[in-house]
């Protein structure tokens, strides 16, 4: 059983890489192109791997043709991504016969995060009290208690469901919208894409966090933002093809949904002159709400908790269905 793995997350992970998989094959993709086995170069006839690790160095300034490789090789059968999603057409070559695709949840935590905080300080009347702060005002500002608030999360994969566990922390209701009736013991009701038009006036904070496919592209358009709750927030922190942009300005323009939460846009980056970055009801950053400080090191032990169920025979976890890959 061999691997081919990129030397800068080999040598992250290489102390415990034989732990977990003593008999495993190691070759390694270094940075001028040479494929070695502990360091000697290895002959051309001898490279046949069938374990692959897509991390994010492969798109890196080392990656050399790391994915090229990946996606011309016979002999691959799994390969642990870096991915929460797979639907961009560049991955359409892992969607093939043979080949196991699993994608990453380790970005979960920090996106969650990222959600629960930005909604959290919109929910809150925080610039309001510091404005008083600046006036030397003392007045005091009534607030609403996020366990009044109805959360609903489009996409109960494991970003949604780490998001719902922190709104549930603060008491708040969430609701799943997702393909499978079953909430995983993390949602208090689950919807459809099909019941969007009788959940979105209930909810309080609607997360996009779905996949981007041929049934959700342009998701949020005129008739989604007509059936928000007017006041509010809108998170996307899935794909910017989800919402269609133009019928997002119109319902901010009458508070349908009052703040936009964006992490992800149709065109990233996201252009000097787009009306997004100076709107007063949006908030903008630079698809990075992946970037928490722990997301690398559970990337890195999420392959290797692979790595060992792969070597045993066992189920892999996160795998990806084929029609999900390639297909945004």
């Amino acid at each position: 059983m061999q691997t081919l793995l990129l030397r800068t997350p080999y040598d992250r992970i290489a102390s415990r890489l034989a732990a977990v998989a003593p008999d495993l094959d190691v070759l390694v993709l270094e940075p001028d192109g040479a494929i070695t086995r502990g360091g000697a170069p290895v002959a051309p006839a001898e490279i046949r791997p069938e374990i692959w690790w897509l991390s994010l160095d492969a798109f890196g300034k080392h990656g050399g043709d790391y994915f090229g490789r990946l996606a011309a090789s016979p002999h691959a059968r799994w390969v642990q991504t870096a991915f929460a999603g797979l639907d961009n057409p560049m991955f359409a070559p892992l969607a093939r016969e043979g080949l196991a695709v699993t994608n990453s949840s380790a970005q979960a935590p920090a996106i969650a995060e990222y959600v629960a905080i930005h909604a959290l300080s919109l929910l809150h009347p925080i610039d309001q009290q510091a404005a008083h702060q600046r006036d030397h005002a003392w007045k005091p500002v009534n607030f609403r208690e996020v366990a009044e608030t109805r959360w609903l999360i489009v996409g109960f994969g494991n970003i949604g469901r780490e998001i719902a566990v922190r709104a549930k922390a603060f008491g708040a209701e969430v609701e799943a919208v997702r393909r499978s009736p079953s909430a995983e013991g993390l949602a208090d009701h689950v919807s459809t894409l099909a019941d969007l038009p009788q959940r979105l006036p209930h909810a309080d904070v609607v997360v996009l966090a779905c996949a981007l496919n041929d049934e959700t592209r342009d998701l949020a358009g005129e008739a989604f933002f007509a059936a928000m709750k007017p006041g509010a927030i809108l998170v996307n922190i899935g794909r910017g093809g989800l919402v269609d942009e133009d019928a997002l300005r119109a319902g901010l323009d009458r508070d349908q949904p009052a703040h936009a939460v964006l992490d992800v846009f149709k065109t990233e980056p996201l252009p000097a002159d787009s009306w997004f970055w100076d709107h007063p009801k949006v908030r903008v950053t630079p698809h990075a709400s992946n970037r928490g400080a722990l997301t690398g090191a559970r990337g890195d032990q999420l392959f290797l908790d692979n790595l060992a169920r792969y070597v045993r025979g066992q189920p892999l976890v996160n795998p990806t269905r084929p029609e999900d890959i390639g297909r945004g």
